[in-house]
């Protein structure tokens, strides 16, 4: 039986994305956040947002409080 070329490559490629992808990405970005200076409640907010990470970092660093660096990302 000769193997079927197409069945062959859904087989041994990796997917693009998988379904664990987005849990990883926001598990790192909560990491991220925590590390800037979150709390675990704000933290877990943007990171299950949109917000451009950078900025809620950058925020801090230049000296906004979270409660109010939360305000203006969300």
């Amino acid at each position: 039986m000769t193997p079927n070329p197409a069945h062959m490559a859904e087989t041994t490629e990796a997917p693009l994305w998988n379904e664990n992808e987005p849990a990883r990405v926001e598990s790192w970005r909560l990491h991220v956040l925590m590390e800037a200076g979150y709390p675990l409640p704000l933290a877990e907010r943007i990171a299950g947002s949109e917000v451009d990470l950078h900025r809620a970092v950058e925020l801090l660093a230049n000296g906004c409080a979270p409660d109010t660096a939360a305000e203006i990302l969300l």
